[in-house]
């Protein structure tokens, strides 16, 4: 799997006058069929980034991380998001395969790329759309054919070309997470309390050509207030999922009411683990962790 990930910081002033980018990182990631990082080259430069060489995806990356690039989480810098998101869009990444390869989960299982996730089985248990007896669990190699999936359009608007970061074109198989976390101030008078806007969106190439298709998407809207700021208001839209039972995980989103957004990145674990939350809606969650160091570059 060869990995490619941007981010970018954009200010927009009120005033209508040009954004300005803040600050800019990306990294190439090769991973073995385990989600094992085998490379990593970082731009700008961080050199102890080759520590996480040899790491692999999942709670072992996460931790990895949080030690060896402790000094991006504290500055909040877009690469930590980034590679805070390679456990995340990696597990997903294959799923794109299910819509080139008929028989790509055989592939897969024999390249070694097995999930060793859940307690019961390769997936059980893992989320709320894998909950024990759930419709997902069709006990086919076959069954991700089932899910449920759409096309979408791009997601450069022609009316707002600085609204995204270059995006890279992508032929044959490949599969992309896109992520927006808009912030700005309620009250900028007074320095009030904030408003988020975040969206995500995995999606794939397909074989048809023309429209990506998507697999998952997520729409946030989000309050904050308070010193440190914590969340006051939460509204999860589900646009589109892979089962029926996948957006049972939203109305329990509810339960990371009044937790510091600073805290969000590991409270969201604890609250929501299993089948209590959705996989990628706690990505979704984790990510507006990063929403004070934004709100921190807004004038008052």
């Amino acid at each position: 799997m060869l990995m490619q990930g941007r981010a970018r910081d954009l200010y927009t002033p009120a005033d209508g006058g040009a954004p300005r980018v803040l600050a800019e990182d990306s990294f190439v990631i090769l991973a073995s069929p385990k989600r094992e990082i085998l490379s990593i080259a970082v731009t700008p430069d961080r050199p102890h980034a080759q520590d996480l060489v040899g790491v692999r995806a999942g709670g072992a990356s996460r931790q990895a991380l949080n030690e060896i690039m402790a000094q991006e989480r504290a500055k909040g810098t877009p690469l930590f998001l980034l590679l805070d998101d390679f456990a995340g869009a990696s597990l997903v990444a294959n799923w794109v395969w299910s819509r080139w390869v008929p028989d790509w989960a055989e592939r897969a299982a024999a390249a070694g790329a097995a999930s060793g996730a859940g307690r019961r089985g390769p997936m059980e248990g893992v989320c709320t759309g894998f909950a024990p007896g759930s419709s997902a669990l069709g006990g086919e190699s076959g069954r991700m054919h089932d899910q449920n999936c759409m096309p979408v359009p791009p997601m450069v608007n022609p009316d707002d070309p600085l609204g995204w970061h270059e995006l890279a074109v992508q032929t044959g198989v490949g599969k992309r997470r896109a992520r927006r976390i808009d912030v700005w101030r309620e009250d900028p008078e007074t320095g009030g309390g904030l408003a988020l806007d975040v969206g995500f969106q995995d999606s794939g190439t397909s074989p048809e050509g023309g429209d990506r298709i998507a697999i998952h998407e997520y729409r946030v809207a989000a309050k904050a207030a308070g010193d440190p700021l914590a969340l006051t208001g939460l509204t999860v839209t589900p646009h589109i999922l892979p089962f029926a039972e996948c957006p049972g995980a939203v109305a329990n989103a509810q339960r990371m009411l009044k937790i510091p957004l600073n805290d969000l990145r590991a409270r969201v674990l604890d609250t929501l683990p299993g089948t209590l939350g959705c996989t990628h809606l706690n990505d979704v969650l984790r990510s507006m962790a990063e929403a004070p160091q934004l709100a921190a570059r807004l004038p008052i």
